[in-house]
C-alpha cells in the first residue's frame, strides 16, 4: 500500500516529520518499508535558457533549439509551439523518468541529434497542462533542477499492511493511525449531494440473489455527465500512489477505493439489459469476457454482478467488457457493495486474478461504509464529469452486519502486557482509534468492534490494540517472576530427534515434503479400498493438483522427490523423511495422525575408480534397516516375507515385513516398476517404512553394561536340504528355540537353489556360535549339542544334510 504524505494531510494535521512519521507507524504495527521523495526524479529536470530556436531544415512545425543551463549548451529538437529564444523552461536530461514511465533519451530526430527534451507540465506530472513546454518565470535562475524551483515536496510511504488490517488498505485508515501519532483529530471528506427530482428507485432495482456472498449493494445514478481526462488534481492523487489515470468517471472509483478502502465499480447505464442489477452465481461452463478482453469460464461458485439478461461483472474482481465506461458513456451506474472474502479469494485464485479490488474484498471491506464511499463517488464524478444526479439510492442489505462485543478487563491487559494501566485509559486509547467503548462490570472494558476491523473478535485482540497504542517501545523492562524448573523430556520426542541423527549417520539426507498429496497417489501405490492410506482428508482450498489431500502415506512425497533428483541427473540418492500422515476417522472431526519414517535407496552405493560398480539391491535397504533397529537396541526384530497379495507397490518376492514380539514395525522392500512410472522414475527404488510409534514401543528398558566375555568362542555351521517354501527367518528361529543357553548366535550362511539340489529343494546354511561364560568349551560338549539341534531341526522341516 502506497500512501502519499500530501494525500494523507487531507484527513490528519501532520506534525510529524516523514521520518518520524514512518517510525511512528511501524511501531504501532503497520511496517513502513520504503520512503521516497515523490518528485526526485525532478532533480535531473534543469531550468534552461533557450539560446536560440531555429525552423528545422527538413521537418516543417519542428525547432532546432541551443539551450543553455549555466556553463553549458546542449541541442534540443522540439516541436512544441510556445518554443522561443529567451524563454526559462524545463530541460530533462537523458536518464529522466517522465510522468507515463518514459525514460528520457539523446537520439536522433529527423536527422539532427538531440541531447536533452523541453518538457510541458503534463510531461513532468507537475501539471495538467499539455499544450506547450513549460515556461519558468524569466528570474529563474538556470541550472536550478524544477523540484526547487516549484518548491515541490511529497514523500511517498510504502507500507507492509498485513492481511489482518484491511482498514489500512486506504488513505483514511492510515491517517487514523497518524492522528494518533499526531495527537490530533481526524478530518473525515464529507459527501452532500444536492437534492434532484428523478427518484433512483424509479429508474433502477438491484435484486440479491445470493445474500450470503453479498450481503449488501449499494447504487446510484447519474446522467449526462461527459468523459473526458481527469483534471490534474485527480490525477495527480493517483499517480502518487502509483495508479494510471484513465478517465474522468474510472478515476473517481480508484481515488474514492484508495480514499475509503472501498473497491467501487462504474456502468455504463445504458448498456444494462432491462436497467436493472441481479446480484447470483454464475452457471457452470457459461462464458464471460472481463475488462481485460479475457474470456474466462464460470462455474456455479462464482459471485457474478448481471443485468436483466447476463453477467456484465465478476463481483469483486474485475467488470465485464461490454459494460465498461467508455468515450460514449452518457449515464453511469455507481457500485458500492460488501462481499464475502472467501467467494471473492476463491473466484480470483481460480481465474487467475489479482486487482486492488479483489486485493481488498479478499480482506474484508467495511459494509458500513458503502453507502458514504457510492455518495462521496457521485459528489466527485458531478465535480469533474458534470451531468445530474438521482434522489437517494438503491440500498439492498439482507444481512445486515451486527458488530461484535468484546469484553476486557484492566487488570488482564496490564497483566497480558506488562503495564499498569486503567479502564479509563483503555478506553481513550481504543476511543482515539474509533472503537467505541463503554464501561462494563468492575473495571472492565465494552468495546464494541466497527466494520472496518474484522480482526477483532475476542479480548485478545483488544489487548494487542492496547498495546500497540500504549506503545511497545513504552512498556518497561521487567525480569520475569517464575519458577525455574527443568523441562521433562519426552521420550517420543527424543527418539524421533535419534532416528534423524541415526539415519544421517548412516549416509542419508533428509527430505522434507509438504504434508500434501494428490488425490490419486493412493491408486498410484495400488493401496486397496479397505486399508487405512485410502482414508483421505481433502484440503479445503488447495494450492495445486499435487496437494489437493493431507498425505496418508510418506511414499508418495519421496517418490517425487527422487524423482525430482534424477531430472537433475542426481541418480545415487540415499533419502530419508520423518512427519505425520493423516487418515480419517469416522464420526471424529479429527484425523488420526500417525508419524512415520521412509528410507529411500537407488543407484549406486558408492562409484570407486578401483572397485567395481554395484547398483543398490534389497539387502542394501534391508541392512540400513537393521543398522537403525540395532541404533535404538531392538535386536529382536525379524524380518518375514510378505505375501504377493500384500505387497501393493512393493514388488513381489523382494518385500519383507519387520515384527518385534508380535508387533509390526514397518516394511522393506523394492518399489514395483509400474508405481515408480506413475511418480516418473525410471530406475530401482528400495523403500524402507517404519511406524514410529511402534518403534517407540518396541524400544527396550533401560541398556545394562555387562563384562566384556573371558572365554572363547567356537561355531558349528549345518546345511539342511529342504522345501523352498520355508522362510530362512522361520529355520532361524526354531533354531534359536532349540538352543541351550551356550549358544550365543545363530545367522544364515548362504542360501542355494539351484542343481545339485533336487527341484522345489533348497540347501541352508546356518551357524551357530557357542559360548560360556564360567569355562572354555570342549569340543564334544559343542559337539553334542550342535547334533541335538541339528536332529531337531530335521525333524522339524522334514529336511535332509
Amino acid at each position: 500500500m502506497k500512501a502519499s504524505l500530501s494525500w494523507l494531510s487531507q484527513y490528519v494535521d501532520l506534525t510529524l516529520s516523514a521520518s518520524e512519521l514512518a517510525h511512528g507507524l511501524t511501531m504501532a504495527g503497520l511496517e513502513v518499508e520504503k520512503v521516497e521523495d515523490r518528485f526526485a526524479s525532478l532533480s535531473t529536470v534543469l531550468a534552461a535558457r533557450v539560446i536560440e530556436a531555429a525552423p528545422h531544415p527538413t521537418a516543417p512545425g519542428i525547432s532546432v533549439c541551443k539551450v543553455s543551463v549555466g556553463e553549458t549548451e546542449v541541442t534540443v529538437v522540439c516541436g512544441a509551439s510556445n518554443v522561443r529564444a529567451g524563454m526559462i523552461s524545463a530541460l530533462a536530461l537523458p536518464g529522466t523518468v517522465l510522468a507515463d514511465g518514459t525514460e528520457v533519451e539523446a537520439g536522433n530526430v529527423h536527422g539532427i541529434a538531440s541531447q536533452a527534451m523541453l518538457c510541458s507540465a503534463a510531461e513532468l506530472g507537475v501539471g495538467a497542462d499539455a499544450s506547450g513546454v513549460m515556461e519558468l518565470p524569466a528570474d529563474t535562475a538556470v541550472g536550478t533542477p524544477l523540484n526547487k524551483v516549484l518548491g515541490l515536496s511529497d514523500w511517498v510511504f510504502e507500507i507492509n499492511v498485513t492481511p489482518n488490517r484491511p482498514d489500512c488498505l486506504s488513505m483514511i485508515g492510515i491517517a487514523r493511525e497518524a492522528a494518533v501519532l499526531c495527537k490530533t483529530a481526524l478530518k473525515r471528506p464529507k459527501a452532500e449531494l444536492m437534492p434532484e427530482s428523478i427518484k433512483v428507485s424509479e429508474r433502477t432495482s438491484v435484486t440479491i440473489l445470493s445474500p450470503e456472498l453479498c450481503p449488501r449493494y449499494v447504487a446510484r445514478l447519474l446522467y449526462n455527465v461527459k468523459i473526458g481526462p481527469s483534471p490534474f488534481w485527480l490525477a495527480d492523487r493517483l499517480r502518487s500512489v502509483g495508479l494510471r489515470p484513465i478517465n474522468n468517471i474510472v478515476d473517481v472509483t480508484n481515488f474514492v477505493m484508495m480514499e475509503t478502502g472501498q473497491p467501487l465499480h462504474a456502468f455504463d447505464f445504458y448498456t444494462l439489459a432491462e436497467h436493472r442489477i441481479v446480484v447470483r452465481t454464475g452457471s457452470d461452463g457459461e462464458d464471460f469476457t472481463t475488462l481485460d478482453g479475457k474470456t474466462v469460464k464460470l462455474t456455479g461458485e462464482n459471485l457474478m454482478i448481471c443485468d436483466g439478461e447476463k453477467p456484465v461483472a465478476l463481483a469483486g474482481v474485475m467488470g465485464g467488457l461490454y459494460s465498461e465506461i467508455s468515450a460514449d458513456t452518457k449515464n453511469v451506474l455507481i457500485e458500492s457493495a460488501h462481499f464475502n472474502p472467501m467467494s471473492i479469494r476463491k473466484t480470483a485464485k481460480r481465474l487467475g486474478y489479482h486487482t486492488d479490488a479483489s486485493h481488498r474484498f479478499e480482506r474484508g471491506t467495511d459494509p458500513d461504509v458503502a453507502p458514504f464511499a457510492c455518495a462521496r463517488a457521485a459528489v466527485l464524478m458531478l465535480d469533474v464529469a458534470g451531468g445530474i444526479g438521482t434522489e437517494g439510492a438503491v440500498d439492498a442489505y439482507p444481512l445486515p452486519y451486527e458488530p461484535r462485543r468484546v469484553s476486557l478487563s484492566a487488570a488482564t491487559a496490564g497483566r497480558n502486557i506488562g503495564i499498569s494501566i486503567s479502564r479509563d485509559e483503555i478506553k481513550a486509547l481504543l476511543d482515539s482509534i474509533d472503537i467505541p467503548c463503554e464501561d462494563g462490570d468492575g473495571d472492565t472494558v465494552v468495546a464494541t468492534a466497527p466494520g472496518f476491523r474484522p480482526d477483532i473478535t475476542r479480548s485478545e485482540d483488544i489487548v494487542e490494540e492496547v498495546a500497540r497504542l500504549f506503545g511497545y517501545d513504552n512498556i518497561p523492562t521487567t525480569a520475569p517472576m517464575f519458577a525455574m524448573e527443568a523441562p521433562v523430556p519426552d521420550p517420543f520426542s527424543a527418539m524421533c530427534s535419534d532416528l534423524r541423527w541415526i539415519s544421517g549417520g548412516m549416509g542419508f539426507f533428509e527430505a522434507v515434503n509438504f504434508s500434501f498429496m494428490a488425490q490419486n497417489a493412493p491408486e498410484n501405490l495400488n493401496i486397496p479400498e479397505n486399508d487405512p492410506r485410502r482414508r483421505i482428508l481433502p484440503v479445503a482450498n488447495p494450492l495445486a493438483e499435487d496437494q489437493a489431500v493431507m498425505r496418508t502415506s510418506l511414499v508418495p512425497g519421496i517418490l517425487n522427490t527422487v524423482a525430482l533428483n534424477l531430472s537433475r541427473q542426481n541418480r545415487d540418492l540415499r533419502l530419508f523423511e520423518t512427519g505425520k500422515v493423516f487418515w480419517t476417522v469416522s464420526g471424529e472431526p479429527l484425523p488420526e495422525e500417525p508419524e512415520m519414517l521412509v528410507m529411500a535407496l537407488t543407484g549406486v552405493m558408492a562409484r570407486s575408480w578401483k572397485a567395481k560398480e554395484a547398483p543398490c539391491d534389497f539387502y542394501d535397504i534391508k541392512g540400513a534397516a537393521q543398522g537403525l533397529l540395532a541404533s535404538l537396541r531392538i535386536n529382536d526384530a525379524v524380518f518375514t516375507k510378505v505375501p504377493a497379495s500384500e505387497t501393493f507397490y512393493y514388488r513381489p518376492g523382494r518385500t519383507a515385513r519387520i515384527t518385534a514380539r508380535g508387533a509390526v514395525l514397518g516394511t522393506v522392500g523394492e518399489a514395483r516398476a509400474d508405481v515408480l512410472a506413475r511418480f516418473g522414475v525410471k530406475q530401482s527404488v528400495f523403500l524402507a517404512e517404519f511406524d514410529l510409534k511402534a518403534l517407540f514401543e518396541a524400544l527396550p528398558g533401560v541398556a545394562a553394561s555387562s563384562a566384556l566375555p573371558k572365554f572363547p568362542s567356537t561355531s558349528r555351521d549345518v546345511t539342511l536340504i529342504m522345501s523352498r517354501e520355508i522362510e530362512s527367518v522361520t529355520v532361524c528361529q526354531k533354531a534359536r528355540e532349540l538352543s541351550s543357553q551356550w549358544v550365543e548366535s545363530v545367522e544364515v550362511v548362504a542360501v542355494y537353489e539351484k542343481k545339485p539340489n533336487p527341484e522345489g529343494k533348497k540347501s541352508l546354511s546356518l551357524r551357530l556360535v557357542y559360548r560360556a561364560s564360567d569355562r572354555t568349551l570342549t569340543d564334544a560338549f559343542v559337539n553334542a549339542e550342535q547334533e541335538r539341534i541339528t536332529s531337531a531341526l530335521l525333524d522339524a522341516f522334514n529336511a535332509a544334510m
